[in-house]
């Protein structure tokens, strides 16, 4: 059971809804799934994800690049240091704390694309929390919306859709230490935030 956003720019928009949902839900339900998404395009929250997947991606690229930048050099200084015929004790003692580097710089490239990736689910769940809100704003219907994210809670899935696109549906959940990954809050965290 899901509906779905998508497009970059005004005249690109598009709503999708399952024969899932349009069969689960009754009229006022799927006006309050429809606001939600009409309050992701009037947010510009499609455009403004893929801005943040841009600038995770481009963290995790610079990233690399700079831990391969760094590799490349170190392997060049070894070979140049190694063909002139002299090993002194500095030459034999360099390779333990080269080693280290590379592995302090290899978990620091991996933090800084764990924290992108952190950070931009917890935009995305944020956002949703708004998407409810502007539905309720939209259909002056709280109950319909609640009753909505109930019948989709759990039948969130649909198996031939790639993670991409399940990004976009009403609810994808995750469980245990997945949530911090998970681009929906949980059905209950935003029916307690509708009810405040």
């Amino acid at each position: 059971l899901n509906a779905y956003a998508s497009g970059l720019n005004d005249k690109q928009y598009s709503i999708t809804v399952t024969t899932g949902l349009v069969n689960a839900l009754t009229d006022d339900e799927i006006e309050a799934v429809l606001g939600h998404e009409l309050t992701h395009i009037r947010n510009g929250d499609v455009r403004m994800m893929i801005i943040a997947v841009v600038i995770a991606g481009a963290v995790g690229f610079f990233a690399e690049l700079l831990f391969r930048l760094f590799l490349n050099g170190w392997r060049g200084g070894r070979s140049s240091s190694s063909g002139d015929g002299h090993r002194g004790r500095s030459g034999g003692g360099g390779g333990g704390g080269a080693i280290l580097v590379i592995l302090i710089a290899a978990a620091l490239i991996a933090l800084a694309w764990l924290l992108s990736q952190v950070i931009r689910f917890s935009l995305s769940r944020a956002r949703e929390y708004l998407a409810d809100a502007g539905s309720v704003e939209l259909t002056k219907n709280p109950d319909a919306m609640i009753s909505a994210l109930r019948k989709i809670e759990g039948r969130g899935e649909l198996p031939p859709a790639t993670s991409s696109v399940m990004e976009l549906c009403v609810d994808n959940p995750r469980d245990s230490f997945a949530d911090l990954f998970a681009t929906h809050p949980a059905i209950d965290k935003r029916i307690t935030a509708l009810v405040e």
